[in-house]
Order: structure tokens, then sequence, then C-alpha cells
């Protein structure tokens, strides 16, 4: 590992845009943005050259903070992030991405600095279109799907009754872990945040 601290200047939340998809386990990373966005105070617009919804201003680490959530649809989110990194000739491990993970339960978060797309089709177009898999990312688990249900409606699909107040939790832990990876380094906030989780109550069959 270097010695370099990898702090974050562009976060990017991934997700579909549309009323359609609003509040889906997809859109977990568009959910985080907001979120951040509403702890700093820092108004979204849509920007065109970003092809996404940008927000800048000052984070818990009084330095600045860019982010974006890309309306490019999900597997071609890479476009939209590659214009914001060209505009403002950022390096691809200045920017953080978070995204929903299939293979981590619900309640769980992962922070990475580097690694593979993991078959999410965000992931794959981001590291497409920057040409390398050497950025910082913060997964959300959103658990398997249970039974009949086939992946893609399980991904699509909204949160249930149970899973909503964990959420809401799991937005709150990520926030944490990202504030101190603006203060001390992703690689401090992986120490951390990669052990804990919100526990899942046991759901009777």
């Amino acid at each position: 590992m270097s010695d370099e601290l990898v702090i974050p200047q562009l976060i990017v939340g991934l997700g579909n845009p549309g009323t359609k998809y609003a509040q889906t386990r997809h859109n977990i990373g568009f959910d985080q943005i907001d979120s951040l966005a509403k702890r700093w105070q820092i108004s979204l617009t849509d920007r065109k050259q970003f092809q996404g919804i940008y927000g800048e201003g000052f984070g818990s680490h009084n330095a600045k903070i860019r982010m974006l959530k890309p309306q490019t649809f999900m597997n071609l989110s890479g476009q939209s992030v590659r214009a914001t990194l060209d505009w403002f000739k950022l390096s691809p491990e200045s920017v953080l991405v978070i995204y929903d993970d299939l293979d981590l339960p619900l309640g769980k978060i992962r922070l990475r600095l580097s690694g593979s797309a993991g078959g999410h089709n965000g992931m794959k177009s981001i590291i497409s279109h920057l040409g390398t898999q050497k950025f910082p990312r913060v997964r959300i688990g959103i658990g398997t799907s249970v039974g009949e249900k086939d992946t893609i409606s399980h991904v699509l699909g909204k949160f249930s009754a149970i899973e909503t107040p964990i959420v809401s939790e799991v937005i709150y832990l990520v926030n944490d872990a990202i504030e101190m990876s603006l203060k001390q380094g992703v690689e401090k906030a992986m120490s951390l945040y990669n052990s804990k989780s919100i526990p899942v109550p046991e759901i009777a069959e």
C-alpha cells in the first residue's frame, strides 16, 4: 500500500434516472448522494455537460467536494463520470463510486481502493471509460433474491417495509464512512467500517 492518502474529490452514486426506478435497490447510490447532499447542504442540479445531476460544496472536512448522479442509465454510467473527470482534470483515484451489491447481505458495506466490476453494469462502464479499476468504491449490500424472485426483479424492486429502516441506518453508516475517507483517507475508513454492519431482524418464514 502506498503512503499517499487516497482522499476522494468526486463522489459518484449509481442508479437509473426517472421515477420508475426511484427508491429501488439498484438506486441506492442515488439515495446515498441525496443523503450526503442534505447532510452537507449541497444543492444538486442537472448539468448537461456531465450527463448527470451534479453539486459541489464543502464537506465535513472543510474542503471542496463534488457529487454526481449519472443520468445516462446504469450501463452507460462511465460516460458521465469520464465527462466530469475531464472537465475538472481529476484522476480516477480521486473518484469514490457508491453502488449496490447483490453479493453482500443487507446491512453490510465494503470500501475498497480498487477491484473488478463484479458483474455490476454501472461499474463495468466506469472501468471501461476510465481505463482502470484503480479507483475507490463503496459497495452497499442489497442481498440476493430469495426463492422465486429473479435477480432483475430483485434489483429493480423496492425495499420491503422491514428492510426500509435498515437501509436508512446503512445510508447513515456510509455517510460516516465517507466523512472518515475525506478526513483520514479511504484506507482508514476501510479499517474501521468494513467490519461494521447494521443488524437485520430474523424474518419468520
